[in-house]
């Protein structure tokens, strides 16, 4: 439980009304009389009047909407999100190293490291102060984990990826497996070694079941911020730029560099060989097929229609070419009839 004023006087914000005391965080249309609501959006107005929270966080443009204690801040749902983390620590495993767990003697193992069941973590590896390694991960030769980073369950760090200081990596993610590199010899395909690394940076999150290939010569690197959501695919030699942004299910072809500050909408695919510059934002499901180098917002999908009318659409598109070439034809005539009957068509 947390009183306002401590709130307050941890994150910043003016109190307005009583001190109440919180003891979780929810929504307006959820929360409970012991609880923290918040208003971002002014179209949850009608909310805000029926919420049985026991405080709200809101703007300075809407303290006044309500008359019940509430904390007004300059980004209500930043703040929001702060009482959140403190209302909710994560969860820690037991300290030491579990009894069923391996580790090499070589490791250098920090003050506050928590090895979980079944891991195992390979020969001169190196894991800083407060590391979490949960049930089942694999930490491989030679890697190196900052302080107070956490791997969640299952989680597999190929040898000699370095991983920077707080970053989270989500269950069942996989770190520094080989990139999709092979030559073709006439009659098969012969496999490149990947003999690059994966590079994190700092206060990275990777969500779970994402996969990110080690280089081909060079490193494959995650500039710190970096935010990756579940099922994410980077290829081998990609360079994310600090705190772009992934949902799901967005792929990424080898050897692209992304700038800084981007985001991109799930399941965007970016292709190979590219260059996308300092934030540029990617609408869900769009294929980028060409280097980006201005800022700005880009889609490439059509808006939802019925089955039917996706046909009549589509048989029109597969007509497209020969139309052009009609109106081509078409113009060439009228120019040459104004030509003759010195007519002017402007």
């Amino acid at each position: 439980m947390l009183r306002l004023s401590d709130i307050v006087a941890r994150l910043g914000g003016e109190l307005v009304g009583d001190d109440a005391e919180i003891r979780q965080v929810a929504t307006l249309e959820a929360a409970k009389p012991d609880e923290l609501a918040f208003l971002a959006n002014p179209k949850y107005r009608k909310q805000l009047d029926e919420t049985q929270a026991a405080a709200v966080v809101l703007g300075q443009q809407s303290r006044d909407l309500t008359q019940r204690p509430r904390i007004v801040a300059a980004n209500p749902y930043l703040y929001f999100a702060q009482v959140s983390a403190l209302l909710n620590p994560p969860r820690m495993p037991a300290p030491g190293v579990h009894p069923t767990a391996w580790v090499a003697p070589d490791v250098c193992l920090a003050p506050g490291v928590r090895i979980g069941p079944h891991a195992s973590v390979g020969q001169g590896a190196i894991l800083g102060a407060n590391v979490v390694i949960e049930a089942g991960c694999r930490v491989g030769d030679g890697v190196e984990i900052g302080d107070d980073s956490r791997l969640y369950p299952n989680v597999v760090i190929y040898h000699d990826c370095l991983l920077g200081q707080r970053v989270v990596v989500h269950a069942n993610a996989v770190i520094g497996s080989d990139g999709f590199g092979n030559a073709w010899t006439g009659e098969g395909w012969y496999k490149i070694p990947q003999i690059g690394r994966v590079r994190i940076g700092n206060d990275v999150e990777i969500g779970a079941s994402t996969t990110i290939d080690r280089g081909a010569l060079g490193d494959t690197v995650i500039e710190d911020g970096v935010r990756l959501d579940n099922q994410i695919q980077i290829a081998h030699n990609v360079h994310i730029g600090r705190h772009t942004a992934m949902a799901g299910c967005v792929g990424v072809a080898g050897s692209t560099r992304i700038g800084a500050y981007c985001t991109f909408g799930g399941s965007a695919m970016i292709l190979g060989h590219l260059e996308i510059a300092d934030r540029v934002n990617i609408m869900a499901g769009t294929l980028i097929g060409k280097s980006i180098l201005k800022a700005g917002t880009y889609v490439g999908q059509y808006p939802v229609q019925s089955h039917e009318d996706w046909l009549a659409n589509a048989s029109h598109l597969r007509r497209l070419d020969a139309m052009a070439k009609r109106l081509k034809e078409l113009e060439r005539k009228v120019g040459r009839n104004d030509a003759n009957t010195g007519e002017s068509t402007s």
